[in-house]
């Protein structure tokens, strides 16, 4: 392995790491720190896994307008989704939870021009990440609304 390849996958496996114990704290903490990923508002989604029906927690970067609330599964550029879409695909009831706050929302996956919309202010406010995510995989990268009830 060269130099090159050694620091990119220390560099992959320290912000994992990190993502790792940020997520954990967010989440069992019960809200009260994490709520921003480097500037990034972050929310913790309850989901009910597709296959198996179990209780499902991610923290996501989002962006909320009015009553809606959007996120991109983009899994770091990998070829294959989040599991968290397969779960709101095939159950889109879910519950969010932002700082202490909980909501109720129903998920779906916006298409075209609406897709396009939501992409390009996610994609400005993670300072062109999701660009470079999409760069790295041939999937295209779905987006998904919820919206809150």
């Amino acid at each position: 392995m060269e130099k090159k390849d050694k620091v990119k996958h220390m560099r992959r496996y320290l912000i994992f790491t990190f993502l790792f114990f940020h997520n954990y704290i967010y989440i069992y903490s019960n809200g009260r720190i994490g709520k921003f990923l480097q500037g990034r508002p972050c929310l913790i989604l309850f989901s009910t896994g597709a296959k198996t029906n179990l209780l499902r927690k991610n923290v996501l970067v989002f962006m909320k307008e009015g009553n809606e609330i959007c996120l991109v599964a983009s899994k770091g550029g990998s070829p294959t989704n989040p599991g968290w879409y397969h779960n709101l695909k095939a159950n889109p009831k879910c519950e969010i939870q932002i700082g202490r706050k909980k909501y109720t929302a129903v998920a779906k996956e916006v298409f075209d021009e609406e897709r396009e919309d939501w992409w390009l202010k996610m994609d400005y406010m993670n300072n062109g990440g999701y660009s470079n995510y999409q760069q790295r995989t041939k999937r295209k990268i779905p987006v998904l609304i919820l919206n809150l009830s």
